[in-house]
């Protein structure tokens, strides 16, 4: 929760200071959305590699854990086709990107502010990775809030599929919680948001181009 606050608070920050007129011209290279995304890469592997259950998580998988990611994507995608009739002057393809972030709002609103920007230029491409942004938070803070109502409604697979990438780190302990505490559930959650992970930058380049 308050890492969400935190993103909401600095995207809204960066707002103010564009707004200003003060903003350094450093924070407008080209480059700097790259790097920072080289950054984010590099931690998630990080974060990944150094976790002290990874050797347990790996020695649980079965292939059908696969599934759950994959429903989880057709099933974004397929809601995500339905704001085509709401929002009118974007894309199918430019929709589908910014729902590709599963969850993920800073790589996804990294990767569409770096693509976007060499083809239509550097406001629009603010737009369309200010959209991803609160998307993507909105869709973790239903995951953390609506945990336990989705896990009643639609077992631990619905409450898992929600959570998108979050399944795996921030969503997990209250995944867990939901479940009853069934350790079953671990590296299905686990290898769920590691899928999702590696699926978003392909997918977001995908429709992008």
């Amino acid at each position: 929760m308050k890492e969400n606050i935190i993103a909401f608070v600095c995207f809204l920050g960066g707002i103010c200071l564009g707004l200003s007129g003060y903003a350094p011209a450093v924070l407008s290279l080209p480059i700097l959305p790259v790097l920072l995304l080289s950054i984010l890469v590099f931690l998630a592997g990080l974060g990944l590699g150094s976790n002290e259950g990874l050797t347990y998580i790996i020695h649980s998988f079965q292939w059908q854990m696969l599934l759950l990611p994959v429903f989880t994507i057709i099933g974004t995608l397929l809601f995500t086709m339905l704001a085509v009739f709401l929002l009118h002057e974007y894309t199918l393809s430019d929709l589908m990107a910014i729902g590709s972030g599963f969850g993920y709002y800073s790589l996804s609103s990294v990767l569409i502010l770096d693509m976007k920007t060499m083809t239509v230029g550097i406001d629009e491409a603010t737009k369309w990775a200010s959209l991803a942004l609160l998307v993507n938070v909105f869709r973790e803070m239903i995951a953390m809030f609506g945990c336990a109502f989705f896990t009643n409604k639609g077992g631990s697979c619905a409450a898992i599929s929600v959570s998108g990438i979050n399944s795996m780190d921030v969503c997990l302990p209250i995944i867990l919680k939901a479940s009853g505490n069934d350790g079953k559930w671990l590296p299905v959650s686990v290898f769920h948001g590691i899928a999702l992970e590696l699926a978003v930058p392909i997918l977001i380049t995908l429709f992008c181009h």
